[in-house]
């Protein structure tokens, strides 16, 4: 059973009547008569009687053209879909990111100025993302810039960020403008856990200011990592976010060693990339 066996099938169906059915489908009425008794053999059963000089369906072709219809009409749903999913104004986009008010101020641009793709967003760690985009979950993905194993992923730097050590106004570092990080060394600290890009980067700034940081909490998200600072628990590293109530919070700058965040812009190297993530990528500034 062929596409164009039940194309024909189904104009003859609506005509009923063969030469007018064959001039409708743009082939010969021998070459019709042919494919419809070709599929009547396959099904075992008429699907057509004559009627005079016309025809009209039989029972069965009645049950056939029903089922007929509703493949075709699938069908052509499956093709119109996969032509929005290709088509740059009206395809599917998946994104997964890191924390990031830059981030999410691109996506917010792109997406009033391309309201009719359809997007799927995912706000996770960095290493959560490099498996999102490994498994093909994600099309494009934004990440702290650290060391990636994965030599399949390209990572291109796109922004970069200063990083602040936040806590309570009521903590006692709270009189301070500016610190040199070394001076932490004896301070509770809550982050995020392994795996994620800001805990790496923490990890790696306490390292070279000579200490390992007295990590108290690890979370997932930042509004559980907030609440342990606002009650005083402890202390962070994170940019400075629109999230972070400056009424609660305080964001003490770092001397030294200089705490900066680069957020990367990556994809799977030699992997299809949709219409929609290549104009997504186009559209960062440079």
């Amino acid at each position: 059973m062929e596409w164009h066996q039940l194309k024909y099938f189904q104009t003859l169906a609506r005509i009923q009547h063969y030469s007018k059915a064959a001039e409708q489908a743009a082939i010969s009425q021998p070459a019709l008569s042919r494919s419809i008794a070709k599929l009547e053999a396959e099904l075992e059963v008429p699907l057509f009687e004559r009627i005079g000089r016309n025809i009209k369906l039989t029972k069965y072709g009645e049950i056939f053209l029903h089922r007929v219809e509703n493949a075709l009409k699938e069908i052509e749903i499956g093709k119109q879909e996969l032509q929005d999913f290709t088509d740059p104004e009206y395809g599917h986009l998946s994104i997964a990111f890191v924390q990031s008010d830059f981030v999410v101020g691109l996506i917010h641009s792109f997406q009033t100025e391309y309201p009719h793709i359809d997007y799927r967003l995912t706000q996770t760690g960095s290493n959560g993302i490099i498996r999102m985009l490994q498994s093909g979950e994600a099309d494009i993905g934004f990440v702290s810039l650290i060391p990636i194993e994965d030599k399949l992923i390209n990572v291109e730097p796109v922004y970069k960020e200063e990083l602040f050590i936040v806590v309570s106004r009521n903590h006692a570092l709270a009189k301070y403008d500016q610190l040199d990080l070394k001076s932490l060394k004896d301070e509770h600290f809550v982050t995020y856990k392994a795996g994620y890009g800001l805990r790496t980067l923490m990890d790696t700034f306490c390292e070279q200011a000579g200490f390992t940081p007295r990590v108290i909490f690890e979370g997932e998200e930042l509004s559980s990592i907030l609440a342990c600072v606002s009650t005083g628990f402890g202390i962070t590293l994170t940019p400075d976010l629109h999230s972070l109530d400056k009424t609660t919070f305080k964001l003490i700058k770092v001397i030294q060693p200089y705490c900066m965040r680069t957020i990367g812009i990556a994809w799977k190297e030699n992997s299809y990339l949709s219409p929609a993530a290549k104009k997504f990528i186009s559209f960062i500034p440079s």
